[in-house]
């Protein structure tokens, strides 16, 4: 855990002063097919921008920034949200992530928390008046995989903004719905599926680690794998398939890496056509 004073003399900040008409704006979904498109370049938040539940486009407090060593440095000073500036579909995301020491609020002693939210979809705000309407892959110690269906509402007009996946899953003890591959099918448009191996004695607290998470360890770089292919979808942690969906609608939309009160760092965060990403190698 580094001292906050620390941390904020190796960042570079980065004012996010961009037209509403930009930001959303109604361009046809891109996908990559000649080569990887990074979403984080290692250099500046080109291509991004920030909403927080609190401040909305502004980021007062730096909460996402980045340090001397090219990692995008998210201090988790807050709930919200660097999101592409652009809709994207057809990809083979991965991003390269591991927790901070640092965790705020009334998540101090809660496990970290954060996550990547894609086919967002709407206006900002429209889940939680945090988030976009999306699908989420979780990222939480513990349930690095899990799905989450983000259906929203507009903040505006009170429209309902419906998210929907078809997904294959039975329940564990607790009566939580659990991936397993062949069950039958179940249209969500709200919830969560966790993941293969989320440890059915999971418990909401810093540094849980589950018997058979296939995360890395604490200070670690975690990958994590997000194949959308048309409306299918599949999760990979470590190289390891811990999730899936089917019929995502929509199939399509921006990408989101979260805050929600936890330090975490991601060095990598990309889109390469599907077919020709790179296979997991541990380092």
């Amino acid at each position: 855990m580094y001292p906050r004073l620390t941390i904020l003399k190796c960042c570079l900040f980065v004012t996010f002063v961009l037209p509403l008409s930009d930001i959303q704006a109604g361009d046809e979904a891109i996908f990559p097919q000649d080569g990887v498109i990074k979403l984080f370049n290692g250099k500046n938040l080109d291509g991004l921008y920030v909403w927080m539940r609190d401040s909305g486009f502004e980021d007062p407090r730096h909460v996402f920034t980045v340090n001397d060593k090219g990692y995008l440095h998210i201090s988790g000073d807050g709930y919200g949200g660097l999101i592409t500036r652009k809709k994207y579909r057809d990809y083979h995301m991965i991003i390269e992530f591991k927790w901070g020491g640092k965790t705020w609020h009334g998540r101090k002693n809660r496990a970290r928390d954060s996550g990547v939210l894609f086919h967002c979809h709407g206006p900002e705000g429209g889940y939680g008046n945090t988030w976009h309407a999306s699908i989420e892959a979780q990222i939480i110690e513990g349930g690095v995989g899990d799905i989450l269906v983000l259906s929203g509402k507009d903040p505006k007009t009170g429209e309902v903004i419906p998210t929907s996946l078809t997904c294959e899953f039975t329940k564990d003890r607790d009566g939580e719905k659990i991936w397993k591959r062949g069950s039958p099918r179940t249209k969500l448009s709200s919830g969560r599926v966790n993941w293969l191996h989320r440890d059915v004695d999971w418990v909401d607290k810093i540094n849980f680690r589950g018997r058979e998470d296939v995360e890395s360890e604490f200070g670690q770089w975690t990958r994590m794998d997000v194949i959308c292919d048309g409306d299918h979808v599949l999760i990979k942690v470590n190289g390891v398939e811990v999730n899936e969906g089917f019929d995502a609608n929509p199939s399509e939309g921006k990408l989101l890496v979260q805050t929600e009160l936890a330090e975490m760092y991601v060095r990598k965060w990309e889109l390469w056509p599907l077919g020709k990403a790179p296979e997991y190698q541990k380092k």
